[in-house]
C-alpha cells in the first residue's frame, strides 16, 4: 500500500488498522489513543454526531487491535470507568491541570485527567512520578479533532519507550507521529479517516527538526 505521507522518520497510511495489520504490527512499541467507547460534551454522554470518532461506540475496535499487537511494549490511553483490554503492568496519569475538564456537570469536579496503561517490558529512562502534568493545547492552537493530545505529553511518553519503531494504529490528529519526529524516532501510523490523515500530514510537513541545536526545515 502506498503511504499517505512519508518522510525520513514517519510513515502514515490511510487505512483500516484491523484490515491491514501488516502495516503496523511489525513495529516495536505501541503508543496510541484508541477509541474506547465514550465521549462527553457539556456534561452529557453523546455519540459525537457532530464530529464522530470511528469505532468509538464500544471497546471492540481497541480490543481487536490490541490482540493483534500481542505482548510487545505498549502505551494505551484510557479512562477510569472503561475496562482495560487486559490487566496492565503499570498505570500513568495525564493531569491536564489547571483545566477542570469535562464530565457530568452535576458534580463540582471535572475530569481533568486521563489514564495511560503500560504493557510489556523494556521501558527506559530516569525514574520519575507516574503523574504527568501537561496542559491541554490552547483552543486557538488545536488540530481539528475532538481529543487531540499535546505533543509535549507524547514526547515524555516516547522518551521512556524501548528502542525501535513506534506504531500508532489510531493516529487521529497525529500528535504521536509529530512527537516521534521531534525525537528522531521512526514511527508508523495508520488512520481510518482521511480528514485526520490530511491534518496529520499537514502537521508533519510543517514541522521543524532540531539536529544538534540547528533548525532544519522538513
Amino acid at each position: 500500500m502506498k503511504p499517505y505521507y512519508q518522510d525520513d522518520y514517519v510513515t502514515l497510511y490511510h487505512a483500516d488498522c484491523l484490515e491491514n495489520p501488516e502495516l503496523w504490527t511489525g513495529a516495536d512499541v505501541l503508543v496510541t489513543d484508541p477509541p474506547y467507547g465514550i465521549g462527553y460534551q457539556s456534561g452529557r454522554v453523546r455519540d459525537r454526531s457532530d464530529n464522530p470518532i470511528a469505532g468509538d461506540k464500544s471497546t471492540d475496535v481497541r480490543d481487536k487491535a490490541f490482540q493483534m499487537w500481542g505482548e510487545k511494549p505498549a502505551l494505551l490511553f484510557g479512562r477510569w470507568n472503561i475496562s482495560w483490554p487486559s490487566p496492565p503492568r503499570h498505570r500513568l496519569i495525564w493531569s491536564k491541570a489547571p483545566d477542570p475538564g469535562m464530565g457530568d456537570l452535576r458534580f463540582p469536579w471535572g475530569n481533568s485527567d486521563e489514564e495511560i496503561y503500560v504493557y510489556g517490558k523494556g521501558w527506559t529512562g530516569t525514574r520519575g512520578p507516574n503523574i504527568l502534568t501537561v496542559p491541554k493545547p490552547p483552543v486557538n492552537d488545536r488540530p481539528n479533532h475532538p481529543t487531540p493530545k499535546p505533543v509535549p505529553l507524547m514526547e515524555l511518553l516516547i522518551q521512556k519507550c524501548p528502542p525501535g519503531v513506534i506504531a500508532d494504529p489510531f493516529v487521529g490528529s497525529g500528535s504521536t507521529l509529530v512527537a516521534a519526529k521531534h525525537l528522531q524516532r521512526h514511527a508508523i501510523g495508520v488512520e481510518l479517516e482521511e480528514r485526520y490523515c490530511e491534518i496529520t500530514a499537514n502537521r508533519l510537513s510543517q514541522e521543524v527538526l532540531y539536529f544538534e541545536g540547528l533548525k532544519v526545515e522538513s
